[in-house]
């Protein structure tokens, strides 16, 4: 029974993470680099809550995290695809106007005190006998729907990117823009495509950070989960099944944290909370093959 919730806890905890990796990924297999997903996620997170606690209702609360992601990632598009300013920079200025107009906006809702939001939260939509399984059953067949979108969509994303025209095209968009330029392949309009549906996923990750994983938001929620989700996508070498190992590896340290603390060892309690960061940090400096990152990445592209 402890396993099984270890399980299930860990996986809500990965999805945040999950979600917004994969979105990345495709943003970057477009040959584009979008640091803001921090902003974007805490964003999305802040959206779901309003909307959420507003309306009472999860729904509302997931399609607003959704529409607020994709419209800071237009405005990204905008500055750095459509006007050539410099990715990371801009990315950098996203994170930071993020986390102020979502603090503002916060304390203006709720006052100087501050308070806790407390949210509706996502239902878990059981699959009837799978649900009961032992040790997997509660951890894969028991939660809410943004966590089964994550895990479906990691074996999508993995054919698509290897196995479909579709993927051939977006590796040609990252890796020899020219070349797929010259070929007819409007790389502008795709490299948006690309980035509304990250900013999506993106802001689906906050989403799935107040309304499942916490139920409630306060300021700088994300507390750096969008870095992790980038640190995740270079991990898993750009593939989307190593996207979905990394999340879990954090998701499952960030559980084990909750253990380690509910057991009220005589040890700071800050040292849990470094512990998801810690192992995933680590895991990352080990050496890796497979998959590289795309030639075009992050680079401006001038239609000639």
């Amino acid at each position: 029974m402890l396993l099984e919730t270890f399980l299930a806890t860990g996986l809500v905890l990965a999805t945040p993470i999950l979600l917004a990796a994969l979105g990345e990924l495709l943003v970057e297999r477009s040959g584009v680099l979008n640091i803001g997903v921090e902003g974007v996620m805490l964003s999305g997170a802040f959206a779901a809550a309003l909307a959420a606690w507003g309306s009472h209702s999860t729904t509302a609360g997931v399609l607003a995290a959704a529409l607020t992601g994709t419209a800071l990632a237009l405005l990204f598009a905008l500055a750095t695809v459509r006007l050539g300013a410099d990715q990371i920079v801009v990315g950098a200025a996203l994170n930071l106007v993020a986390l102020g107009v979502t603090g503002a906006l916060y304390r203006a809702a709720l006052g100087a005190s501050g308070t806790a939001l407390v949210l509706p939260t996502l239902a878990p939509l059981d699959v009837p006998l799978l649900r009961h399984a032992p040790i997997l059953g509660k951890a894969l067949f028991g939660q809410n729907a943004l966590v089964y979108l994550g895990l479906c969509l990691t074996p999508l994303l993995a054919v698509l990117l290897r196995h479909t025209g579709l993927g051939l095209r977006l590796r040609a968009l990252g890796d020899h823009p020219q070349a797929a330029a010259s070929l007819g392949l409007p790389v502008r309009r795709d490299r948006i495509l690309m980035l509304a549906v990250g900013g999506a996923l993106a802001g689906l990750g906050g989403a799935a950070l107040t309304l499942a994983a916490t139920n409630t938001f306060v300021e700088g929620i994300t507390a750096g989960r969008g870095f992790i989700a980038l640190a995740v996508v270079v991990f898993g070498r750009w593939s989307a099944w190593g996207a979905l190992g990394g999340a879990l590896l954090f998701g499952l340290a960030s559980a084990l944290q909750f253990q380690f603390q509910a057991a009220a060892l005589a040890i700071p309690y800050q040292l849990f909370l470094m512990l998801p960061y810690v192992l995933t940090l680590a895991v990352l400096l080990l050496p890796s093959g497979g998959g590289s990152a795309p030639r075009a990445l992050g680079t401006r592209y001038d239609r000639e």
